[in-house]
């Protein structure tokens, strides 16, 4: 819980530890009603979202004769509680080999993310190993062989500019061969066209699909957590394009809009896996919607 609570401190602090102060207020009012919304709507929960949450509450407040502000603040917390689905686990399980996609905008933190999880995965006993299938960007293979070098798990690469379908096809095939149990795939964070994504990430996922033919087993979109709604638009485009099946949130400590994480949920039905609270190696942690509520409000 703690870090979540230090992690979550800038959007606390901002807005939500806001809204908390209006509801230890002497009454409730249609004034506070449109308080709550306007500062709900500042930490990126975005207004589909928001006017949900403000619908369920005053549902809630009306059918248990909720008179105090106490009582209205934990009503809200049990509302967004109920937003947010426990997330399944990763479906990297129950196979000899296991592939997952990273897709996400340059400047996510994508290739970060991919080396992070690659250590929880091998903390967890999986035999991991990543592909630097962004092959548009030097600095991407780069840094994905770094991070490969920094958590022990081995990293298939070629030049700049090579075909990124073949490094995955080679990448599966000598995942397989070496016995390892999932396959981690970065991929190009933006090509000019979203035309040109589509193709890029369908021959990928057609050629990994010739060395086990079911995969990708997921494909995880990384979202900028410092982004709000922006990463909602860029989730919607990434949807048209290949089937994002969950999300891993990033930099949300160094966000106020963690209010965008209701709307994920909510306008996109999709879970959130991880979400990134630190620069550490070990800070992208599991996403425990308990502990993320929680970590909204300013009680200790």
């Amino acid at each position: 819980m703690g870090i979540f609570r230090d992690g979550m401190e800038k959007t606390r602090q901002s807005f939500f530890g806001r809204i908390s102060q209006l509801l230890g207020g002497a009454q409730i009012d249609d004034e506070t009603w449109d308080d709550v919304e306007s500062l709900l709507i500042q930490a990126d929960m975005g207004v589909a979202t928001t006017r949900r949450v403000l619908d369920l509450l005053q549902e809630r407040v009306r059918k248990e004769r909720i008179t105090k502000p106490e009582g209205v603040k934990k009503a809200l917390k049990a509302v967004l509680r109920s937003l947010l689905d426990h997330p399944p686990t990763l479906n990297v399980s129950g196979r000899e080999l296991s592939i997952v996609l990273i897709v996400g905008v340059n400047g996510s933190g994508k290739t970060t993310t991919i080396g992070k999880l690659a250590h929880r995965l091998t903390l967890a006993g999986r035999k991991v190993m990543m592909a630097a299938g962004d092959t548009f960007r030097a600095a991407a293979i780069d840094q994905l062989q770094k991070w490969g070098e920094r958590v022990g798990v081995p990293v298939i690469a070629n030049k700049p500019g090579s075909d990124a379908a073949a490094v995955v096809f080679d990448a599966a095939a000598a995942a397989r061969a070496r016995g390892m149990n999932v396959l981690l795939v970065d991929t190009a964070g933006r090509l000019h066209t979203n035309h040109n994504l589509m193709e890029e990430l369908s021959k990928i996922k057609n050629v990994s699909q010739k060395v086990v033919t079911d995969a990708p087993h997921e494909v995880l979109l990384v979202l900028d957590g410092t982004t709000g709604q922006n990463a909602l638009e860029q989730a919607r485009k990434f949807r048209e394009i290949v089937d994002v099946t969950g999300i891993i949130v990033t930099k949300l400590d160094s966000s106020a809009k963690g209010g965008m994480v209701f709307a994920i949920y909510n306008d996109l039905k999709l879970p959130i896996h991880y979400i990134g609270l630190g620069e550490g190696i070990n800070d992208l942690i599991f996403f425990n919607p308990d502990y993320f509520v929680d970590s909204l409000f300013d009680e200790n």
